[in-house]
């Protein structure tokens, strides 16, 4: 026995530190872990930063605390509330257009005016830091509407929509932690009673959002009472009602291309050629001469007496390419539009001199946009839409063919502020392309609708025609374009010899032949393309028509725009 003692208490001292190993590992593996999260680190937020949970998702955007306020940065201004906000850096100007006044706010100022309108808010309003522009969100929600609260000097919660929530009570203070998972770092005690948003329901944990927005893990035993809680929306913005002189009948407009005040005289001869498939005239008169908003004028009274004599409306158009300064460069369109002073000017002389010369319209026609113009441009279209509804005048604007990498002008846009929007459904190959083609296929003309119908009432879209073609020639590997214009095209046809047949593909005939070791190519434009385009303009309910450009076409054309508008 007296040896058989130590090997006894040997084995019990096995069994008991067996036992509170197997037991620790036990309590380790199953005990709560009273281990806090770095709060600033779980929102990614450091100094003044302030994280955003939007809706019930904590985003990448960040928001900043100063002045005493939340400042959302312009970027997530535009991309969460409103997109019509406007910075003007050159002039340290925050600019809010509605559809009848434009608001204004100096850098680093509590006040904002307008015509009708003016007040101040408790802290500056905008302000730039890091090269970051900030706007104050007690500001943003005078035209946005959303809600926001500011929590744990880290997180403001924001709504921006409203609807059914689930909810449910906590049954016994507990935690709510980062993961689902007892040994998960704990973000904040929860009490007996408090209230949760249930978000997503796992196998024994529960994911969801506190009233302070965390937003964790609960293990689901500690829930109860879940019930369904209607959302009470945000209604305080209002946004203002737009106006438009849109027609109920269809229109029909002529642009007249007119190169000195002496082109005036053609009226005569654009009225017969059109005679009541017109209802339109839109003389090409204004175009910019500078970078400081300053446009030649060759505008004329007699010309405009004329036309409403014979029943036509006059859309005077204004363009930013038929002008070259004295240095032979062309006019910077985005030195005029990004700077307010010189865009007012512009705004101001244009409907200035639509009233002078008793004009029913404005036409803007500005090609060649840089990306970086797409925002400045926009700004001045929703400024001139304003002056052109006080004064009563229609406000069209020409475009390309939406592709993605013009969608910068914001034809969406356009489709709120404008009473048309006009699609140039042309110039698809122009002669600088690099290769022979359509100037305006079928598809291209199709497309060109769909897009635009997508994003603008269709009532309000204008598809323009061309009464022009190009005959390509091949030589070696050398290309060269050159314009036939509609009434030429028998004249051309009878010339060349050509013979033409139906091409399917681009709704258009064509014809090709070889001559002098080169090839000939042409995408014929005439009665039986421009009918074929017609036909999905009047399936699509398009507003109107129209047609680049007055001299080019023939009765046979502009039969069918007459029985268009009679459609």
């Amino acid at each position: 026995m007296k040896k058989a003692v130590p090997v006894i208490i040997a084995l019990l001292l096995i069994l008991v530190i067996g036992g509170a190993t197997v037991g620790k590992q036990m309590y380790d593996k199953y005990s709560y872990s009273k281990e806090e999260a770095d709060i600033s680190k779980y929102y990614g937020v450091s100094g003044n930063e302030v994280a955003i949970v939007l809706q019930d998702e904590k985003i990448e955007n960040k928001a900043l605390f100063k002045n005493g306020a939340i400042y959302f940065d312009f970027a997530t201004v535009k991309k969460l509330f409103n997109e019509g906000f406007y910075i003007d850096s050159n002039e340290g100007l925050l600019l809010f257009t509605t559809a009848t006044d434009t608001y204004r706010v100096y850098l680093g100022e509590s006040d904002y005016s307008s015509e009708k309108d003016s007040g101040s808010i408790s802290c500056p309003i905008f302000f730039e830091e890091n090269e970051t522009y900030y706007l104050a969100a007690d500001y943003v929600k005078k035209f946005a509407n959303f809600s926001y609260e500011y929590f744990n000097d880290v997180c403001v919660q924001v709504y921006t929509e409203w609807g059914i929530k689930d909810v449910a009570e906590i049954k016994k203070d507990t935690w709510i932690r980062t993961r689902g998972g007892v040994k998960s770092p704990i973000l904040r005690p929860l009490k007996k009673g408090e209230s949760v948003e249930i978000l997503e329901e796992l196998e024994d944990w529960t994911k969801i959002k506190t009233s302070d927005a965390f937003i964790g893990y609960v293990e689901k035993k500690r829930l109860d009472n879940q019930s369904a809680d209607v959302e009470t929306p945000v209604k305080d913005y209002v946004p203002e009602e737009y106006t438009y002189l849109t027609s109920d009948k269809k229109v029909s407009v002529g642009f007249n291309a007119i190169g000195a005040t002496g082109g005036n005289v053609t009226i005569t001869n654009v009225l017969a050629e059109a005679g009541n498939g017109m209802t339109v005239l839109a003389p090409t008169w204004f175009s910019l001469t500078d970078n400081y908003g300053n446009y030649r004028s060759f505008a004329g009274s007699d010309y405009v007496a004329t036309a409403h004599k014979n029943g036509k409306q006059v859309w005077g158009v204004w363009d930013n390419f038929n002008y070259k300064n004295e240095t032979g460069s062309d006019v910077s369109t985005f030195e005029v539009l990004s700077h307010t002073t010189t865009r007012t000017s512009l705004v101001n002389s244009i409907v200035n001199d639509a009233l002078i010369y008793g004009l029913d319209g404005v036409n803007i026609d500005f090609e060649g946009l840089s990306t970086e113009t797409g925002p400045h441009y926009v700004q001045f279209l929703r400024e001139l839409s304003v002056l052109c509804r006080k004064n009563n005048l229609v406000f069209s604007i020409d475009n390309y063919v939406p592709f993605e990498y013009n969608e910068f002008y914001r034809i969406d846009i356009q489709g709120q502020i404008a009473d048309y929007v006009l699609i140039m459904g042309y110039d698809e190959h122009v002669l600088s392309s690099p290769e022979a083609g359509s100037s305006a296929s079928l598809p291209f003309v199709v497309a060109g609708i769909e897009k635009t119908i997508a994003k603008v009432d269709s009532k309000k879209v204008i598809n323009a025609l061309p009464f022009y073609m190009i005959q390509w020639k091949t030589l070696a590997t050398s290309l060269y374009g050159e314009y036939i214009t509609l009434n030429n095209l028998d004249a051309w046809l009878k010339k060349s010899g050509a013979t033409y047949s139906w091409d399917e593909a681009t709704g258009q005939n064509y014809a090709e032949w070889e001559k002098d070791s080169a090839k000939y190519q042409v995408w014929v434009e005439d009665k039986e393309s421009l009918k074929a385009k017609i036909n999905v303009m009047i399936n699509s309910d398009l507003g109107g028509i129209g047609a680049w450009r007055l001299g080019y076409g023939t009765k046979e054309a502009w039969s069918l725009i007459e029985a268009y508008l009679n459609s």
